[in-house]
Parts: C-alpha cells; sequence; structure tokens
C-alpha cells in the first residue's frame, strides 16, 4: 500500500512538462547486443579452463623460462599462451585488438621470498568514437593459482575455478565482443585483462590500477571474475552469481566519508552504483544468470581485485559463485577420509561459467554503447519545499536523460522519469525522502552509469 501511495504522489510529478514516471525494473534490451551473446560458447570455456589447468602450476613463483615454456609447463606458459589467445582474437577482426602486456619485479613481500617478474597480459579494443574512446570499461580475472602451500611451485595446483573460470570469463568476453564490434562499434573503450600475482597480495592488479591512476585513463568500470565456475556441489544455485561492491569508497578522504554519512550516501558509492547497473542489465538480458547484489567489499577474511582498483578511486565489482566448496581452494590435489581436494576442472560447471560471461558480455557491451555520465550533477537545496530540482551538464551522444530514484530504504532504484529536452528538471518528489540519480540515454536507448547529484544551495 506504501509503493502504491508513493507511486501515486511520484505520477503527479510535473505530468505535463514530463508525463508519468516508469518503474526502474522495467527491461530495455538492444536487440544487436542480445544476439551477440548467443555466441558465448560454454565449450569454447572448457577448453580455456583445461588449457590453463595443462600448465599444472600457476603460481606466480613457478617456472618462466624459456625451456618450461616450450614444454608448457608454469607460470610462464599460461603467459604465453593467453597472450597468444588475445592475438589470435585479434587477428580474426581483423587487428581490431591491441595485445599488450605490463611486466613489473615485485621485491620481496610476505609471500614473494625473492624478487620476482610479474606480468599482466591485456587486449584493447579501442572506442569507435575519438570522441568518447577514452572512456575505458574492464574485465579482469586472475590467471595464477596455488595448493595447500604458496611455495610449493611443482606439484599441481590447477586452479580450474579459482580463476581460471574468471580468466576464461576475460577471453571469451574478448573473443565474442572483438568479433561483434565491427557490427555494434562501441563508442568507448573496453579492456580484456589477465592479471597474476592476485594470490601473493594482489601484485598484479595493484600494479595495473596505480599504472591507470597514474596515466590518468578514465576506468568508468571494472569488473573482477573470481571464482565464477559455479562448483557442482549439491548446495550450489546455479541461477545466481554474487556481486560484491564497496560502500564507503576505499580511496575517499575523511572529509569526503564525514560528507557521505551526512547526505546518507552510505550505499551510493561509484562502486554501487555499477552493481545496480549490472543489476539492470540481469533483468534486461536472458544471460542464464541472475546477479545477487551483496552489499559488502567482499566476503569474509578474503580479497580480490576489484579492491587494487577501488583504492585507486575506481568502480570495481566482484562477481563470485553463490556457494563456494573450500575443500577446492588451495588445496593440493588428494583424496583423505574418502573426500577429494583440488580446484580440478571436473568439479567445473562450464554452462554456469558462460552464463556469467554473458552477463558480463552485456553488462560491458551496454557500457561501451552507451554515452558518458552526466557531468556536474546538482540538487537545488537553497529553498524549503518538498519539490525537487535537479540540473547537470550535457553528455556527449546523448539524446535524453532519466532520473531514477528510491526510498532511502531500498536497496535498488523504483522509478525513473525521462527528460527528453534540456539540462534541468522539477519533480514533485521530496528530496528530503528518497536518493536521486541522473543518467544519460543515447537514441538507441544505451544508458550511461547514474551519478548521485551533490546539494547545492
Amino acid at each position: 500500500m506504501v509503493a502504491l501511495v508513493f507511486f501515486g504522489l511520484a505520477a503527479r510529478a510535473q505530468e505535463q512538462e514530463l508525463g508519468p514516471p516508469q518503474l526502474a525494473s522495467n527491461p530495455h534490451a538492444d536487440r544487436a547486443i542480445a544476439g551477440e551473446l548467443r555466441e558465448v560458447s560454454a565449450g569454447r570455456i572448457q577448453q580455456t579452463i583445461e588449457k590453463l589447468v595443462s600448465f599444472n602450476n600457476r603460481s606466480t613463483l613457478s617456472a618462466r623460462d624459456e625451456e618450461s615454456i616450450k614444454a608448457g609447463k608454469g607460470i610462464g606458459a599460461a603467459r604465453e599462451w593467453i597472450k597468444a589467445e588475445f592475438e589470435r582474437y585479434a587477428k580474426e577482426c581483423s587487428g581490431c585488438l591491441e595485445v599488450k602486456t605490463d611486466t613489473f619485479t615485485e621485491q620481496p613481500i610476505e609471500r614473494i621470498p625473492k624478487p620476482t617478474e610479474i606480468t599482466n597480459v591485456y587486449a584493447v579494443l579501442r572506442g569507435a568514437d575519438p570522441k568518447q574512446a577514452e572512456r575505458i570499461v574492464l574485465v579482469t580475472g586472475h590467471y595464477d593459482t596455488r595448493n595447500s602451500d604458496n611455495g610449493n611451485v611443482t606439484d599441481p595446483a590447477p586452479g580450474a575455478n579459482d580463476d581460471a573460470s574468471g580468466t576464461a570469463v576475460s577471453l571469451e568476453c574478448a573473443r565474442v565482443l572483438s568479433r561483434a564490434s565491427s557490427r555494434l562499434k562501441f563508442p568507448a573503450t573496453i579492456i580484456f585483462l589477465t592479471v597474476a600475482g592476485e594470490e601473493q597480495g594482489l601484485n598484479g592488479s595493484k600494479h595495473f590500477a596505480k599504472m591507470a591512476k597514474e596515466q590518468g585513463w578514465k576506468i568508468e568500470a571494472v569488473l573482477n571474475n573470481d571464482i565464477v565456475g559455479g562448483n557442482l556441489g549439491a548446495e550450489q544455485d546455479a541461477g545466481v552469481v554474487r556481486v560484491f561492491s564497496e560502500g564507503l569508497p576505499a580511496a575517499a578522504t575523511e572529509a569526503e566519508i564525514r560528507r557521505i554519512r551526512t547526505l546518507g550516501g552510505e550505499s551510493d558509492s561509484t562502486s554501487r552504483e555499477l552493481a545496480r547497473y549490472i543489476a539492470d542489465v540481469g533483468r534486461s538480458y536472458d544471460a542464464g544468470v541472475k546477479p545477487l547484489l551483496i552489499f559488502r567489499l567482499d566476503r569474509f577474511l578474503r580479497g580480490g581485485d576489484h579492491y587494487s582498483f577501488n583504492q585507486q578511486g575506481f568502480a570495481a565489482v566482484r562477481f563470485t559463485e553463490f556457494r563456494e566448496d573450500f575443500n577446492r581452494q588451495h588445496q593440493n590435489v588428494r583424496t583423505e577420509n574418502g573426500i577429494e581436494y583440488g580446484d580440478l576442472p571436473k568439479f567445473v560447471n562450464f554452462e554456469y561459467v558462460a552464463h556469467v560471461a554473458r552477463l558480463n558480455a552485456a553488462t560491458l557491451a551496454s557500457l561501451a554503447s552507451a554515452p558518458a555520465p552526466p557531468a556536474s550533477v546538482k540538487m537545488v537545496t537553497k529553498d524549503l519545499d518538498n519539490n525537487t530540482t535537479l540540473t547537470w551538464q550535457a553528455s556527449i551522444g546523448s539524446s535524453a536523460y532519466e532520473i531514477v530514484w528510491r526510498s532511502t530504504s531500498a536497496p535498488d532504484w523504483e522509478y525513473v522519469q525521462p527528460v527528453t529536452t534540456g539540462a534541468r528538471a522539477t519533480l514533485k518528489v521530496s528530496k528530503d525522502n528518497v536518493i536521486f540519480g541522473v543518467r544519460t540515454v543515447d537514441s538507441a536507448g544505451h544508458r550511461s552509469l547514474l551519478v548521485v547529484p551533490e546539494p547545492e544551495r
């Protein structure tokens, strides 16, 4: 009843000028993107995971010499194979991908006993619009592994789920979206990344995120896939994938945190808005799996590469299967007391990984197709009234805007008010009762990430 009353009030918001608001839960898929999602292949994902497992031990500390690479053993061989896969995709799309490596030497720290070379491998699909190509969306997974002993670099450390599955998502997104790029012509840039050093302390992602920050990269979204194999345990829910997002931003200063708390914005970080965007994509596209938003940075006592990007001020989230099997993670391959341990391919649900890849690909394609988010979004607060006036600056590629809002206790956006002209609107909805956001929309209906307004007197 309360929701109906609220909607009734909202529906009277500037009816003559703006028309009635809509439900935020209404789907809005792009048929062209939906068609490309069908190209994601569980069979190819299985081949990728099994190939990565074949390198025996992909510990960051494992072999990377030429002899081991030729023998197909160790992280060096895995690195070269991933690079070759990206290069193969680049050839298949007539050079649309630029394949790169980010190599550095990590000095001795707790889990790295001696200076160790670490290499991140990635492919860049440049945006087709020169005015928007600086905008970047990124998908990543880590290709290193470990077994029960971090220092054991010779015994099997298959890492089929942790994290060949996430690496397979990044590679499959690269294959499918690069092939589709000639048709979809994404205005913004997409980066397909695989990192090493995760098991030793997020070393690869820390270096990459810091490099991106120092070089001024305009990364709007980072999708980190880690343990998305949908292990075949009896209590697994193969219909959902968890999406973790930070609340208070890791990069926020004390002054910024005080301001966020004053405004009640603890659940509106850019990462949290990215998570809500993924939920919207999950409603609009049939990926085969639905995102389950977890309003928490990560699992207890655990961490992931998205946090490295959060620390540099980028919006980043983590995808992880619903229920993890800890007999598979960081375990020597063995059988004890009738219990089988080890992260082997036979425990991975390859169809589930394909579903997660489709959700990632739909999110990347939607973000890369959309205009830039609106800038300088403000909420006028100089008057004591029960209306809300919002202003913003026009965005390149936009044809319209949408104002969204939700009650302060609601986890996701509830209502949408289309604004087809201008960069200012007044709604008969009290700013004191809801959280507002503004996003851009292009002529094809692609929606940007939204921006929560700043109060302005």
